[in-house]
């Protein structure tokens, strides 16, 4: 019996016609084949590793996906955190090794979406697809891969910016306990200066910060104040025991200098020993518990202030750019320029010399511009700059900022900040306008201590008892008197120009900047001092 085979034919050889676009685009058409690629880029977009599991290798499309989904997670519990408690959030982030891990999660996912990218090229074909969609695909993808793992790269570059930056401006070390309910910082400003023996904190301001409400208040200490006293139990009493106090040698300016280059020995493990004092001194001043420092360099303030783009104010008064002093005495050249008044955006240097200037004015008035500089900045401090501008900010920050705020407390102080943005900010001057100008030489500091307790904790006002009625004033006859007319700047009514005595008066000159700049050619200082007397008044822009 012969078994017959069954009879092979060509068309029995051919292959099975394949069917299913996704895999086997040879056989679509040139239309699907362009909707195929498109609907691949946008899986990868949406869920790396979607693609290879509908067209590609399966078991790498399986892995990809429970990456995502693990990162999806991440970004899950970053966002209830962030919902939650914020604050133990920024505190992770600015921790070193979690911010390390941050940059490790990001440089990951950055690269394994643009490997999912390249994947998705490899399974589209693009020689399969028509001429002229090739590019267009290919450019489609370019854009793809640059928003998601060039953003994601981007992130992780700045994560590294920040750390790096925490890590040379911040200390390490346990976390601050408040005082009172309240968080109290010095913040000094100086640099060494041409013909100065080491660095003079010129300006010296401490900001309390209520723990719970972020109410902040800063409280400005004019360089000349004598006779500082010191926190009890500090070292400085061991090397001056009636304070600092042997008059204009021993000005507060000078202390930071005085320590650093003789008394060093009394603070054995601090980092700044200048700052540690200071920091002892505006304590003892003011009657508080000052618990950390944040020491800016003036000669690098304005790179800080460029990198966050300006900073708005409305000035009140003309201050002077003073020119040098070549002899050495205190009598400068004429001004090289000046900042008007009214409201602008000031760049680094000239907000550098805003805040420094104090010719032809008391140095209150220049403690004024500084309070008013540091409102300005705190009102701009808002996230969107932060963001846009962060590597500048951070990269300007290592360089001019020097701090022992623990870093990992950072998170808590952002918070603060935050909720300080939404009072109204309280300031005092130890000096005019709150204490008259005699007050830095001969300071009470009894006083001193009651009016920051009255700021800080002000009583609750009282209700204001109900005036009685005045009775309208009349004439002989009983009628009304008629209205003065108004009077002009110069004492004069409108359109006479004649004095009260009936004298004509000579209006009075247009301040311009030329005019000043004349009257600086001029030395007429006394003209220069009462036309620069308003220069302290500021507010934020």
């Amino acid at each position: 019996m012969t078994i017959n085979s069954p009879k092979v034919t060509r068309a029995s050889q051919r292959p099975p016609v394949l069917t299913d676009p996704a895999r086997h685009p040879e056989a679509a058409s040139a239309p699907l084949r362009t909707k195929r690629a498109w609907l691949l880029l946008v899986m990868t977009l949406v869920l790396p590793g979607s693609a290879q599991l509908v067209a590609g290798n399966r078991r790498l499309g399986r892995l990809a996906l429970r990456i995502t989904a693990a990162y999806w997670l991440v970004v899950i519990a970053v966002v209830v955190l962030a919902l939650v408690t914020l604050e133990t959030l920024l505190n992770l982030l600015t921790n070193p090794w979690t911010a390390m891990l941050a940059i490790v999660l990001l440089a990951g996912a950055a690269l394994g979406w643009a490997v999912m990218f390249l994947d998705t090229l490899r399974l589209i074909r693009p020689r399969l697809l028509a001429p002229g969609m090739r590019g267009i695909v290919c450019a489609g993808l370019a854009v793809l891969m640059v928003a998601t793992s060039g953003t994601l790269g981007y992130a992780a570059y700045m994560v590294n910016s920040g750390r790096n930056a925490i890590s040379s401006i911040f200390a390490g070390g346990p976390d601050m306990r408040p005082v009172d309910g309240r968080y109290n910082f010095l913040v000094l400003g100086g640099d060494a200066g041409a013909g100065r023996s080491g660095r003079r904190p010129d300006s010296i301001i401490v900001v309390s910060v209520d723990a719970k409400s972020g109410q902040a208040s800063t409280i400005s200490i004019p360089r000349n104040l004598q006779n500082a006293q010191f926190e009890p139990g500090s070292p400085l009493w061991k090397a001056y025991p009636e304070g600092y106090n042997c008059g204009d040698n021993c000005i507060i300016d000078f202390l930071y200098s005085d320590v650093t280059e003789k008394h060093k020995d009394l603070y054995p493990h601090a980092a700044d020993p200048g700052a540690e004092a200071m920091m002892d001194a505006a304590g003892g001043i003011l009657g508080l518990k000052v618990q950390g420092y944040v020491l800016v360099d003036m000669a690098g303030f304005s790179q800080l202030i460029d990198a966050l783009g300006g900073v708005k104010v409305n000035a009140g008064g003309w201050v002077p750019l003073s020119g040098d002093d070549v002899n050495g005495d205190g009598h400068h050249l004429p001004p090289t320029g000046w900042i008007h008044p009214g409201e602008q955006t000031l760049d680094g240097y000239h907000a550098l010399w805003y805040a420094r200037s104090r010719q032809w004015v008391l140095e209150y008035a220049r403690s004024e511009r500084q309070q008013c500089i540091q409102a300005a900045l705190l009102k701009q401090m808002d996230p969107a700059t932060v963001l846009t501008k962060f590597n500048a900010i951070a990269d300007a920050g290592t360089k001019v900022i020097e701090s022992d705020i623990p870093a990992g407390q950072l998170g808590s102080f952002v918070t603060l900040a935050v909720k300080a943005k939404g009072h109204p900010l309280k300031r005092l001057t130890i000096g005019p306008p709150d204490f008259p100008v005699e007050f830095s030489t001969y300071p009470d500091f009894n006083v001193i201590h009651q009016r920051v307790q009255d700021l800080l904790h002000p009583p609750a006002p009282k209700p204001a008892a109900p005036k009685p009625a005045a009775p309208a004033p009349t004439t002989g006859n009983g009628a009304a008197p008629a209205a003065p007319a108004p009077a002009t700047g110069n004492g004069a009514t409108p359109g006479d120009g004649a004095t009260a005595d009936g004298t004509e008066s000579t209006p009075a000159p247009k301040v311009t900047q030329q005019y000043l700049q004349q009257l600086a050619v001029n030395a007429d200082d006394a003209q220069l001092e009462a036309l620069l007397a308003n220069n302290g008044s500021c507010t934020p822009g």
